[in-house]
């Protein structure tokens, strides 16, 4: 395995960060510099652990170069910033016209790529939409699906309410996908450690990152809902694959709603435990 891993000696003091913090031995210290033991690279996960601990950056792995990250703690908000983020993101359901600039939309994904993972396996695919005339046929498409499948009384119980989403529909209203621009799917590998956890991270790293830029999202449970009653297979229209786990839906776009003020509900279950 070529792990790309070299060592500015110029810039080395020898502190042996590196050796300690790399999570399965793979670093030892050499001849005046850290070193890869060729017994134990198959073993790395190109974490870059020891590229971001290194403080004088004489350390680059998997190609990186170390002068292009970002220099922490400076770059972090505080924790005040980060208390109105958590506390002042909204489900958005009323979105412009306006859709984002692709750009935009490249750039969040790949921000959102360094959300952790379970073994740092990184198979999850971002599966969007950003044209217009692809989310007005998805639209089109899954409606005409459950008004097939309320013909056909095949919605169970608990999804009978999609016959007033259809109804709604005719009458002008979209329950669904609230007109909303853009729309994003995570799924993932059922092969990998952690593939539900694995999509549950990157999408709330998303929505976070998203109301930090001024861009609303909404949390979609029933696009899931409704693809499970639609035929045919709306995932295999996507291009995500069969044996994928697919997870939540997330509606995104410039929100056409604006809030001032966060929310207070502090109320959490908590379930302190001492053990003796």
């Amino acid at each position: 395995m070529d792990l790309q891993f070299t060592v500015n000696r110029d810039l080395c003091i020898q502190c042996g960060a590196c050796v300690d913090d790399c999570p399965f031995h793979i670093i030892e210290m050499g001849d005046g510099s850290p070193v890869t033991n060729p017994t134990r690279v198959h073993h790395c996960i190109r974490c870059q652990h020891c590229l971001a601990v290194c403080p004088t950056a004489a350390l680059s792995i998997c190609g990186v170069n170390p002068e292009q990250s970002l220099p922490l703690p400076q770059s972090l908000p505080s924790g005040r910033q980060m208390e109105a983020l958590i506390r002042g993101r909204r489900s958005v359901r009323f979105y412009k016209l306006e859709p984002l600039p692709s750009a935009t939309i490249a750039e969040m994904l790949a921000i959102v790529a360094n959300a952790p993972t379970g073994k740092n396996n990184r198979q999850c695919l971002f599966t969007v939409i950003e044209d217009q005339e692809s989310m007005a046929l998805l639209r089109q498409e899954t409606l005409e699906g459950l008004r097939r499948a309320v013909a056909e009384k095949r919605l169970s119980e608990g999804l009978s309410y999609f016959r007033h989403v259809v109804t709604a529909w005719d009458q002008g209203r979209d329950i669904i996908f609230r007109n909303a621009p853009h729309l994003l799917m995570v799924s993932a590998p059922p092969t990998i450690t952690t593939p539900d956890a694995d999509m549950l991270i990157a999408m709330s790293y998303f929505e976070l990152l998203a109301a930090s830029m001024g861009i609303g999202t909404l949390w979609n449970a029933m696009i899931r809902w409704a693809f499970s009653v639609i035929e045919p297979d709306m995932y295999q229209r996507l291009g995500i694959p069969g044996d994928h786990v697919k997870g939540y839906a997330l509606l995104f776009g410039f929100p056409a709603v604006h809030y001032p003020r966060t929310v207070q509900r502090d109320e959490a279950l908590i379930n302190r435990v001492r053990l003796h």
